[in-house]
């Protein structure tokens, strides 16, 4: 079965190319021109990834983005933003967007983008193992793709939760940026890793007691990142 994908733009022109291409590639297709309409499409046809411009009429594409995840709607979410600045793709990420692309971009570029994204989302929904693990007051359930803090669950993106396990599974082994800009989201970014430095912080603040001064996800300064071994 195809993979369904939406593409939301109010440019015509652009939401022309971007389907276009991906339907070369054996892509399904559905367009919106704002965030309203955007929404609409969601909730009735549930596509695999949603191609998201941030400026849209009306509802912007950051709101778009919330209310995806605020309905827990099982959906891959990359960004265009026509302005290469750091705080649209921080605050994407953190709203829980998978990935980010500039404008001016590739139409190939995309496309691999696209590709990666649905690999791993695809590749976290085969894992059906019973696998708990335990570090201090954290459990990870990847059975349930649950983690829990002294009890209490704690709400995490599916990029956040693919970044914790993997950190999990290599517990008290260093993992450098490249490692896990590799590992998670499946392709280089050409040296920038920043991706990787915010979804840490914000997973630090959901998990960590005080994330000033992190228990369980050390840096490593120059290298990467440790999660502190598991409890035996």
């Amino acid at each position: 079965m195809a993979y369904k994908v939406l593409v939301v733009d109010d440019e015509e022109s652009i939401v022309r190319l971007v389907t276009f291409n991906l339907e070369k590639e054996g892509f399904q297709t559905l367009k919106a021109y704002n965030g309203e309409e955007a929404l609409e499409i969601i909730s009735a046809e549930k596509p695999d990834l949603v191609v998201l411009d941030i400026m849209l009429p009306g509802l912007d594409g950051f709101e778009v983005c919330r209310r995806i995840r605020r309905e827990e709607w099982p959906v891959a979410v990359i960004m265009l933003t026509a302005r290469d600045e750091e705080i649209d793709t921080v605050l994407g990420l953190e709203l829980g967007a998978d990935d980010y692309v500039t404008k001016p971009f590739s139409p190939r570029e995309l496309v691999a983008r696209v590709k990666a994204v649905l690999r791993r989302t695809s590749a976290g929904e085969k894992q059906t193992g019973g696998e708990q693990i335990t570090v201090g007051s954290l459990v990870i359930d990847t059975a349930r793709h649950e983690v829990y803090v002294n009890g209490q669950q704690v709400e995490l993106t599916p990029k956040e939760f693919e970044l914790l396990h993997f950190l999990a599974r290599n517990a008290g082994r260093v993992m450098t940026r490249d490692a896990l800009l590799n590992h998670i989201w499946g392709y280089t970014y050409d040296g920038d890793t920043r991706i990787v430095d915010v979804h840490l912080s914000h997973l630090r603040e959901k998990i960590e007691p005080n994330p000033k001064n992190p228990v369980y996800i050390k840096t490593i300064r120059g290298v990467g990142y440790k999660l502190k071994g598991p409890d035996v």
